[in-house]
């Protein structure tokens, strides 16, 4: 399979970082950082040796083939794509005080790429999924700092929810609750996962079944919180005074903090996740969202494998564990 060219130069990105870093500074190289699916990441080096990174959303960057209502800011669980989304969820975290990149430059209007394009702080070195793995005592002070990013992210409270960038200028979600968008989203994940495995086809009928039973088993609630939807801490850098970055947050929710806690259990390893671990979360929406989100991680990888993905091997081990997860559920009580 033909990998659709992706590759950014230095003249193309020179005259942005110019504008970004100024100060004389000429660019001397650019790399492009591994690992994103919707968006171009590259580190900017000037020839001072510094450094920055290049968001870059042009279309050719977006590897996940196109679907029925991408795009659609009333639906919480549509894809998370572009400048808009980037500048609304950044502003939000900055506002809780949640260190997250400064922003040097933001392109909307393409003068200087082809592209919408952002420059951003660059912090250099190991994330904390990377930090914790080599030296869990190292890493402590940044985790028990990140523990309390979570609890300011929770404390804050949005009149509805749904995308920051849907709240926050005014609109609303469509579903009536969190754990209707859930169920509707869980639905449609498995009705894509059926048609690309057997497996979950065969099991199709059982598993809407368990996914009903527990939406229905859901009480009311109309608290939203911050929810950053897919932190693991491979998305969480750590600058010189220790403290932990949050990046990858175009897809910041006001939602359930049952949501993001599901993530972190799926991500982390027990020694990882105690020390963000809460005592004080639904079960009833703990089980629904888990369900949910292991159809999820199933459906994407399959859909995202439909396109030119390269790293092939990895995004079908993420789909066959979260594939097997989720038959698993229905053996639980």
């Amino acid at each position: 399979m033909d990998v659709a060219p992706r590759k950014v130069t230095t003249d193309q990105l020179a005259g942005a970082a110019r504008a970004a870093l100024g100060g004389g500074r000429r660019l001397e190289a650019v790399e492009r950082l591994a690992g994103g699916t919707t968006k171009g990441v590259y580190r900017l080096t000037m020839d001072d040796a510094t450094t920055a990174i290049a968001y870059s959303w042009q279309e050719s960057e977006n590897y996940w083939p196109a679907a029925e209502g991408d795009g659609d800011l009333t639906d919480p669980f549509s894809p998370g794509v572009g400048l808009d989304l980037f500048e609304a969820s950044h502003a939000r975290l900055a506002s809780l005080g949640v260190r997250v990149p400064e922003v040097h430059l933001v392109d909307r209007d393409r003068a200087r790429y082809p592209a919408d394009l952002a420059i951003v702080e660059d912090f250099p070195g190991e994330d904390l999924m990377d930090l914790f793995n080599r030296d869990p005592r190292a890493a402590e002070p940044t985790m028990a700092r990140l523990a309390d990013v979570l609890a300011a992210m929770r404390r804050h409270r949005a009149p509805s929810f749904g995308k920051v960038a849907q709240i926050d200028k005014g609109g609303t979600s469509r579903a009536a609750s969190c754990e209707e968008a859930a169920l509707e989203f869980a639905l449609r994940c498995l009705a894509e996962a059926v048609s690309r495995d057997r497996r979950i086809a065969d099991a199709r009928g059982r598993l809407e079944e368990r996914l009903r039973e527990l939406a229905a088993a859901v009480r009311p609630r109309a608290e939203y919180s911050v929810v950053h939807g897919e932190l693991g801490l491979d998305h969480v850098l750590v600058d010189l005074d220790g403290n932990p970055v949050v990046i990858d947050i175009e897809e910041l929710l006001y939602f359930d903090v049952e949501w993001e806690h599901v993530f972190l259990r799926l991500r982390h390893s027990e020694d990882q996740y105690r020390r963000l671990a809460v005592d004080d979360l639904d079960e009833d929406r703990l089980a629904l969202y888990k369900l949910t989100q292991h159809l999820s991680l199933a459906a994407g990888p399959l859909r995202l494998l439909d396109g030119d993905f390269p790293d092939r091997a990895f995004m079908k081990g993420i789909a066959e564990h979260h594939l097997n997860e989720a038959l698993a559920q229905l053996s639980v009580d």
